[in-house]
């Protein structure tokens, strides 16, 4: 009797994922952004289309990086510009790259006679003030330079730069890792009215507790780390990671690169040990799944086992129905 009731809960239940939208989503101008999220945002109502509950996080690292280049800038050349930190920086771009998604999936969605609200959410996320990611920048931001255009900005700038999987210099910040979603509850009550929402956009605006007080921190926190807490926290039964590949490879780029169909978080996390990920790449997405699947679940929910997908943004229903990409299993 008890099977047959767990079963019957479950036809009823609607999947809930996180989905953790790549720079690729998004372009890297405002021009480039207006297009790419029309097609992101076909891709996302299919899967609401589906019957999923959404929540959608995104990337920020091109944006958050002409933001704060264009408030130097104007630093420079207007005196009465004041300085404006990396997280307001952070929130800017929470707003603006909202503010076209949130647009662009309604639209999708009317279109397809789904009548359902989206709202964006300026979301904070808590993060330690003494992470020792503070010492040691490594979250790529802005565009791509030549190392000789890089080495002039750390002269002239004092930026960290570094090579980037090998794609060119970027400006590195501090990257620490999610505590808490300030705004949890908020996402939470949104969800579970029917409405899909868009969080912790950029990784979330990373702050640090001061008593009552949310200061804001100097760092951009990674978006898939981000996405697993919140996926966590909401109870998803998925995350997808969405970038620019459709599989994860052993030897990416390599003569004998090989795709990963499935694995397990224990698989994934050897080859993590072993190093087969790039830093600044595919790395950060993989741990972010081992984290959200070995994250403890609520006692009601122990029917529901979790699944963590990587794959490509266009492919992202395929990838749900288990026809692409690469899916993480619990163990």
């Amino acid at each position: 009797m008890q099977g047959r009731g767990i079963r019957r809960i479950i036809t009823v239940m609607k999947r809930r994922i996180v989905v953790a939208l790549g720079g690729n989503a998004l372009g890297d101008t405002l021009t480039q952004q207006m297009i790419a999220v029309k097609s992101t945002a076909k891709a996302i109502a299919s899967l609401i289309e589906a019957g999923c509950e959404v929540v959608i996080t995104h990337g920020n690292g091109p944006q958050v990086g002409m933001i704060n280049l264009a408030m130097e800038t104007a630093g420079k050349t207007a005196a009465k510009t004041p300085y404006i930190p990396m997280s307001v920086c952070v929130a800017m771009s929470q707003g603006y790259i909202g503010y076209d998604l949130q647009n662009s999936l309604r639209e999708e969605l009317m279109g397809r006679s789904l009548n359902i609200p989206v709202a964006s959410i300026i979301t904070q996320t808590v993060v330690d003030e003494n992470d020792p990611a503070f010492k040691s920048p490594s979250k790529p931001i802005g565009c791509f330079y030549t190392k000789e255009e890089a080495m002039i900005l750390m002269q002239e700038k004092g930026y960290v730069m570094k090579e980037d999987s090998g794609r060119g210099w970027r400006r590195v910040v501090a990257s620490p890792m999610p505590i808490d979603i300030v705004e949890k509850e908020t996402v939470k009550a949104l969800l579970d009215a029917g409405q899909v929402v868009i969080a912790a956009g950029g990784g979330g605006i990373p702050v640090r507790r001061q008593g009552n007080h949310l200061a804001g921190a100097g760092a951009v926190v990674d978006k898939d780390f981000t996405a697993s807490v919140l996926a966590g926290i909401i109870d998803a039964d998925t995350l997808i990671i969405l970038t620019a590949v459709e599989k994860i490879f052993l030897n990416f780029g390599k003569p004998d690169e090989q795709p990963i169909n499935q694995m397990n978080a224990s698989l994934a996390q050897k080859f993590i040990e072993e190093g087969h990920f790039a830093q600044g790449s595919m790395l950060p997405k993989v741990m972010a799944a081992v984290q959200f699947l070995r994250r403890s679940q609520p006692a009601e929910a122990g029917y529901r086992s979790r699944t963590a997908i990587i794959s490509l943004l266009e492919r992202a229903q395929d990838s749900l129905n288990g026809k692409t990409g690469t899916l993480i299993t619990e163990g």
